[in-house]
């Protein structure tokens, strides 16, 4: 069972988590992407993966939730022009803040807190492996879908180097 103080953390301070974020993604040169983001929009963009992980922990991971979020994370970092490297980079710093904040913030005066936060890394890192899963088949997609609509690549060859099943979902 995961202690409910670290789901209202994830939850109430997902802000203070990405802020976190937003200060590993500026000592990362290889995001450059990123770190061409202005501060606000940095810390809303690393606000989202909080609540959703605290609900994965809360009730369990559900599949669709959580890879609709992460398609339409990649397809929007894609559309936005980002590299889908870093952008895989960045939700593994997401997960690093999640890792430090039970390490140093949650459990180090506790024993049956860090014997809760070893439980609950699994569950952690499962979420963000989904997530990067999710991300890159939504990175991809929408790859193949400017290449077919806006550069006039023809379905044929797409399909060659193309061999994922896609979704195809309307973005929001």
């Amino acid at each position: 069972m995961v202690d409910r103080v670290l789901i209202d953390t994830l939850n109430i301070q997902a802000r203070d988590l990405a802020l976190r974020w937003k200060n590993l993604i500026r000592k990362t040169p290889q995001l450059k992407h990123y770190t061409e983001m202005n501060d606000a929009a940095l810390i809303d963009a690393g606000a989202a993966f909080y609540p959703l992980l605290g609900r994965t922990l809360d009730r369990g991971l559900d599949r669709a939730l959580v890879g609709d979020f992460f398609v339409r994370l990649g397809k929007a970092r894609m559309n936005d022009g980002f590299p889908v490297s870093e952008v895989i980079y960045a939700v593994n710093l997401g997960e690093q803040v999640v890792i430090g904040y039970l390490l140093n913030d949650f459990a180090p005066d506790s024993p049956a807190r860090m014997y809760q936060a070893l439980g609950a890394l699994n569950k952690i890192a499962e979420f963000f492996l989904l997530g990067c899963f999710y991300l890159t088949k939504g990175f991809l997609e929408a790859v193949y879908t400017r290449m077919n609509k806006t550069d006039a690549v023809s379905e044929e060859l797409l399909k060659k180097y193309f061999k994922d099943d896609f979704f195809f979902k309307q973005n929001d």
